[in-house]
């Protein structure tokens, strides 16, 4: 597999007891109690399975309170990526290394580009323009469909409202959708969670904003960027 996210060194297996607080999760090793951080403020609905194995990466700096963050999930023998970081990472890898073809030819690759009354996560230029993208991670599956959200979100809304705004005024916008599980076949918005976002997702489309779900291969070793998923009517 190749990677373009690579964990570092001294990465631990632990198994989870609880999720605490919104940014942190409780668990056991060898009958030692860690804590870890977690990022990912979802509802990770389906992935808090007590007991269940994980993977810990040790925090880089020393500023941090937690020295563990949060990376992988076991489910049904299988990893799931945690780390809500990671699409945006895997995108800028990508685009240097240029293995995902959205994003092929630009030159420039800015991070965290206020636009509006949002901040998109990535604005590409070169030759052929300019290119908006908002990135989300995917860590539900229900009958091989990759679903998002996993929880109502306002924010993700109203990235859905910006995006279709600009691409109305004839910009190119896309949304990155990593799906950080190997179990799904296709994709499709949470009309059941958040049907608002839902109906926004579609209005996007039909205003010409790119859907971009990709499976991501993931390992103990780290994360790389698998097949581009259909998306369902």
């Amino acid at each position: 597999m190749n990677e373009l996210i690579v964990f570092p060194d001294g990465c631990i297996h632990a198994r989870l007891v609880a999720r605490l607080k919104r940014f942190t999760v409780l668990a056991e090793r060898e009958g030692e109690e860690l804590r870890a951080h977690t990022n990912n403020t979802g509802s990770m609905l389906g992935l808090l399975r007590p007991g269940s194995e994980i993977l810990f990466s040790p925090a880089l700096g020393s500023h941090r309170k937690l020295k563990w963050t949060w990376e992988l999930a076991s489910v049904q023998g299988a990893w799931v990526g945690i780390n809500t970081l990671t699409p945006n990472r895997l995108l800028y890898n990508a685009w240097q290394k240029e293995v995902l073809p959205e994003v092929r030819g630009y030159d420039v690759f800015q991070k965290e580009r206020a636009i509006g009354e949002s901040r998109l996560d990535a604005y590409l230029t070169g030759p052929q323009g300019q290119l908006w993208v908002e990135c989300k991670n995917v860590t539900l599956v229900e009958d091989e469909v990759a679903l998002f959200p996993d929880a109502v979100t306002e924010r993700g809304q109203r990235h859905l409202r910006e995006l279709t705004r600009l691409a109305l005024a004839g910009e190119r916008v896309a949304l990155f959708f990593l799906v950080q599980r190997p179990d799904a076949r296709c994709f499709a918005p949470a009309e059941m969670i958040d049907p608002v976002y839902a109906e926004l997702f579609y209005l996007a489309l039909d205003a010409g904003v790119e859907a971009w779900p990709y499976v991501a291969t993931i390992s103990e070793r780290g994360i790389g960027l698998g097949k581009k998923l259909n998306i369902l009517d």
